[in-house]
């Protein structure tokens, strides 16, 4: 009997300390067997087990956000902090990051521009966070790494996966998204609502819930492994139990429901509306907490019980709750049809059952416990209290959670708009922004302000007229979004002298090797002996660029195409000259320097048809090269058509010469100082755009592509940009799965050890997407041996 006992969770103890409700849990690395929670009252509380007694105490009180605390999560210990370090996300957009004995945060992250309702930590000190502004970021130690966009509407729920560089992301827009590397590699559709909680069952499997009531367990492949029903609301979150797929989840229906072989073996009923969220210890006992700011904890161990006394008080707390019978939590309710109590004589058929009596004209509500084959009273049903919505802050528009949704009707034959409202808000700043959202007439101002003072009165919870500025100082001293650097600017000294520049473009290269030993002109210019090899492949310091030319060939399909070009595109026989001066100056078999006209003859020409346009396109890869057309193409004034023309060719559904002639005019604008500005500043885009090109499977197109990844490397190592080289790092792991041409690989590798030399962020961050276990194969390349020798040179530094 004592096994079947104690296979029953049952209070251990309750803890009081938090104000509000206590929104976020997760259990603690220090001290052992302990946890940490955050509440509505803007605090943190680390919580250790009470060695004496069979409760926890509160070890200290942590404080940071100016608004309510919403998530937490433990980063593991580095030698710098060997204890770890706890990191929390607020409704003022950001995440604080303590030590475990701090009261104030060590450093806060800026960056996101709504709620943080998520964090997840990883290896090597990486932190994946959530927010209802749609993406989510990728941190490492204080600085943003990268930005995960996708999503369409707010994100409550991410998680790291144990395998490196794969992370998890679930949405108020009902999916799930996995992303490899900073790019989402697939989208779990079956969800029918906003997607609030996920967990990690295994390297290739995990659950979710939802504000469906369902819970789904999932294939990282993408299959939906099965659905589990039993919540009659929104589950808020879910956690697993250790070493096992057993699993524990709560929810908007009051209760705590524990999962074991796919079945809810157990219902805890809390007297509160919202169980916010749980955590499982080490030990197997569940923490929740709760809309009354109350944590509870419960256990199997019948030595870690709580006592008789304690175990009633919280029976009786339960029996006065009051349950709305709007909530639906108990089905449709029509109290007139109820039986009297002598209905609680029968025993119930499973645990968790619910069912409700009328005794003196009040309705009651019981559930069945298996474990004591008795019926525990868990609340009285009321009407509506009128309050249930402040209790706890839930009313969802547009996938965020509000504490007040209005309807407003402007007037009576017009539509109706709503206005969502928290309680700490500025009524007139909410009023204003309202009108300007929906387009409505801003005399309303005092009407609408005055409605949202009279329908909330007395629920404020602070004085806010001294914190915001006046709304129509459009917001002076209102938040400044994060530490995202501008563009980073380039030493104002050329450093790429260009000189023993290598030759691209087929073996058969007549080029003579230049200085004997240089890796990249193919020459098999060196033979690597037994003597130690010496690293003279990275970090690489100047751009790689593509010079192979033949003017006559080139001329020739020119003036072929041109032959059939349609009439408002043909060049005359003066446009061809110039052309051919122009690529002589280029190639530099002239001394001449290019004119204004040549330039403006070859923007015509490049701006030809996609299917005949790629022998300009060769001229002006040509010719971006020399200082006068880089200036001239990449300045201030010209860039914008220019860098819109090549990214139009990059698309991956255009014709292949094309792509290839554009990437290798980006990797050519890299010689000179006005084109490494302008590919800098334009990097975002431009890496986004070139990246599609990978599908093509067309080597020369890959080893365009690790070229333009190596020149952004260069830069990047000169200027001490991290979200520059996270995103070189994301497109080099990208990039690496589909390619096969050993040229291009090892040009992803020499960009690799150039982004990652004399930087431990970058060191750290590359193995967190795990590209040290990508490249290992690279490191048995018998031929050519500068892949073997550059692939262990990275290796040493991973």
């Amino acid at each position: 009997a004592m096994a079947g006992e104690g296979s029953t969770f049952r209070l251990r103890c309750s803890l009081l300390g938090h104000g509000q409700d206590v929104r976020g849990l997760t259990r603690g690395l220090f001290p052992e067997g302990g946890f940490v929670s955050v509440s509505r009252d803007r605090t943190a509380r680390v919580w250790a087990p009470d060695g004496l007694n069979r409760g926890f105490t509160e070890m200290h009180c942590m404080s940071g956000h100016s608004n309510f605390v919403s998530c937490v999560c433990i980063i593991p210990p580095s030698d710098l902090y060997p204890r770890g370090l706890i990191a929390t996300g607020g409704n003022d957009h950001n995440i604080c990051i303590f030590t475990v004995d701090t009261p104030a945060p060590l450093y806060i992250l800026k960056g996101h521009k709504n709620t943080v309702c998520s964090l997840s930590s990883g290896k090597f000190g990486t932190l994946l966070s959530g927010s209802w502004d749609t993406t989510a970021k990728v941190w490492l130690n204080d600085r943003c790494m990268m930005t995960l966009q996708g999503h369409t509407a707010a994100i409550w729920a991410v998680k790291i996966l144990p395998e490196q560089g794969l992370m998890l992301t679930g949405s108020a827009d009902k999916t799930i998204k996995l992303w490899k590397a900073g790019r989402c590699e697939r989208t779990f559709t079956g969800h029918e609502d906003c997607v609030r909680g996920l967990a990690i069952l295994s390297e290739m499997e995990f659950l979710s819930c939802a504000n469906d009531a369902s819970v789904r367990r999932w294939q990282i492949s993408g299959e939906c492994l099965q659905v589990y029903y039993g919540h009659t609301n929104y589950i808020y979150s879910i956690s697993v139990f250790p070493r096992c797929k057993d699993f524990v989840t709560t929810g908007e229906d009051r209760s705590l429901r524990i999962w074991k072989k796919g079945e809810c073996t157990q219902t805890i009923r809390l007297p509160a509306q919202s169980v916010w969220c749980c955590c499982v210890l080490d030990n197997g006992d569940i923490v929740v907490g709760a809309s009354d700011g109350i944590i509870r904890v419960f256990t199997e161990s019948l030595e870690r019980t709580a006592s008789a006394e304690e175990i009633q008080a919280f029976e009786n707390e339960l029996a006065q709750a009051s349950i709305d019978p709007k909530t639906g939590d108990l089905g449709d309710i029509n109290a007139d049809d109820l039986p009297g109590r002598e209905h609680l004589k029968d025993p119930g058929t499973r645990d968790g059952q619910t069912r409700l009596i009328k005794d003196n004209g009040k309705v009651e509500a019981y559930q069945w416990s298996v474990s004591e084959g008795r019926w525990i009273k868990i609340g009285d049903v009321v009407g509506s209290s009128g309050a249930t919505q402040q209790t706890s802050g839930k009313v969802l528009f547009e996938g965020k959670e509000y504490d007040y949704v209005f309807t407003i009707d402007v007037n009576e034959n017009g539509p109706s708009y709503k206005l969502p409202y928290n309680i700490t808000d500025d009524p007139w700043l909410t009023a204003y922004n309202f009108l300007q959202k929906n387009d409505l007439n801003p005399m309303f101002l005092d009407q609408v302000a005055k409605f949202i003072m009279d329908n909330t009165k007395g629920q404020t919870l602070l004085s806010t007229s001294n914190q915001f500025s006046d709304p129509f100082t459009v917001g002076a001293g209102r938040y400044v979004p994060g530490s995202s650097s501008g563009s980073s600017t380039i030493p104002g000294a050329d450093p790429f002298t260009g000189a023993g520049r290598y030759v691209p473009g087929s073996a058969s290269n007549a080029a003579p090797p230049m200085g004997g030993v240089d890796p990249f002109t193919g020459m098999s210019a060196y033979q690597s002996t037994a003597a130690k090899v010496e690293n003279i492949y990275f970090p690489k310091k100047d751009a790689v660029t593509f010079d192979q030319a033949n003017p006559t060939q080139i001329l020739g399909k020119l003036k072929e195409l041109n032959g059939s070009a349609a009439e408002e595109h043909k060049l005359t026989e003066d446009d061809l000259i110039i052309l051919e001066k122009l690529l002589s100056a280029a190639c530099n078999t002239s001394a001449e320097t290019p004119t204004a006209q040549q330039l403006q003859t070859l923007w015509r020409a490049v701006n030809w048809p996609e299917d005949i346009v790629f022998p300009a396109l060769d001229i002006l890869r040509l010719s971006v090269r020399h200082p006068t057309v880089n200036e001239n193409f990449c300045s201030e004034k010209e860039h914008v058509q220019f860098i819109i023309l090549l990214l139009k060719f990059l698309n991956p559904k255009g014709k292949q010469a094309n792509q290839l002639l554009a990437l290798r005019a980006l990797c050519n604008c890299f010689v000179s100082h006005a084109g490494q500005k302008l590919m800098m500043e334009q990097r975002d885009e431009i890496m986004t755009q070139a990246i599609e090109t990978k599908s093509g499977n067309n080597k020369n197109i890959h080893i365009a592509l690790a070229t333009l990844t190596l020149n952004y490397a260069v830069c990047l190592h000169k200027v001490n940009n991290i979200e520059g080289k996270a995103q070189c790092l994301s497109v080099i792991s990208t990039v690496m799965e589909v390619v096969q041409d050993l040229e291009a690989i090892f040009r992803l590798l020499v960009a690799l050890g150039t982004l990652i030399s004399d930087d431990t962020n970058a060191v750290q961050l590359a193995k967190s997407l795990g590209v040290d276990s990508q490249i290992k194969k690279y490191a048995s390349v018998s031929e050519p041996a500068k892949v073997k020798e550059c692939c262990r040179f990275v290796l040493n530094l991973l």
